[in-house]
């Protein structure tokens, strides 16, 4: 049976950390990480995550502000208040709360925040120097599975690892991540073709497509380090991730549960890439 990873445990352990960090520059150097979230439209799904963020800021020590503007908001009027939080001192970090309204050009409104404030990583510059291995920031779901295998004492190095899902938040960086510590990776996508045939070969498989339960235990190799990113809300209202969590961990040594595995990982990662904008911009080694 898979030991289960604990990300609330894993991220509450970082986020204390950052806190008293945090305290430690708010006394010694007068700074206080602020971080901006911009909001549009009313969604409730992204309102409960927004609030999460917000209510981990506040148990931190950040500067947390949220802007909320109408599901009708220009684009220009978006790309304005970027401008101004680029120019704000007191804001470190900038996240545009993603899915944008279709009309609005989700690549023109990541391209406008400034590199430096970038915490969500999406950036080109920093989608660009992750790909070189320096970026300034990493993205936070990719970042925190990182931090999840690292805390649990899984070694990388030498390890095939197959990633399911190819989106630019998660499955081509996780790639780039996994490649920098040495791991063979392969990504898998919805064109991929024998797919149970790959995954089945991974050491690490990372499942990141958004459809419940589609990774079953015939498709896992005996042993294997499970991560599971998607979060699908089910008939009965309850939260699955995209493996079948039961059987396959019968089988995996590792695994991740949803909720409490990556989840709680993100915004930790979040808070991490804030607190390091801060002391990036305001030159603190």
């Amino acid at each position: 049976m898979a030991v289960v990873i604990d990300g609330n445990k894993i991220a509450g352990g970082i986020r204390e950390a950052i806190r008293a960090e945090t305290a430690a520059l708010k006394s010694s150097k007068g700074i206080v990480p602020g971080l901006a979230v911009v909001l549009v439209g009313n969604d409730p799904a992204t309102e409960i995550y927004v609030r999460k963020k917000e209510q981990a800021c506040k148990e931190i020590g950040f500067l947390s502000r949220k802007y909320k503007l109408p599901e009708d908001a220009a684009e220009g009027k978006i790309l304005e208040l970027i401008n101004e939080l680029n120019r704000d001192k007191s804001i470190h970090g900038i996240l545009v709360q993603l899915p944008l309204p279709k009309r609005v050009s989700v690549d023109s409104v990541i391209a406008a925040i400034d590199p430096h404030k970038d915490v969500d990583g999406f950036h080109p510059y920093n989608v660009g120097a992750l790909m070189a291995g320096s970026p300034f920031f990493v993205p936070c779901t990719p970042r925190g599975i990182m931090e999840l295998i690292s805390r649990t004492g899984i070694a990388i190095s030498g390890k095939e690892a197959v990633i399911v899902g190819r989106s630019n938040i998660v499955g081509k960086p996780m790639a780039l991540l996994l490649l920098a510590q040495h791991a063979t990776v392969t990504v898998c996508h919805s064109k991929t073709n024998k797919l149970s045939a790959i995954t089945s070969r991974a050491d690490i498989l990372v499942a990141a497509v958004g459809k419940a339960h589609m990774i079953t235990a015939d498709m896992v190799k005996e042993g294997a380090v499970v991560i599971d990113v998607g979060i699908n809300r089910l008939d009965d209202g309850k939260l699955s991730g995209d493996v079948a969590f039961e059987e396959v961990a019968a089988k995996a040594s590792y695994i991740t549960p949803v909720p409490g595995g990556v989840g709680p990982m993100t915004i930790a990662m979040l808070m991490k890439n804030t607190i390091e904008a801060a002391k990036r911009i305001e030159n603190i080694a």
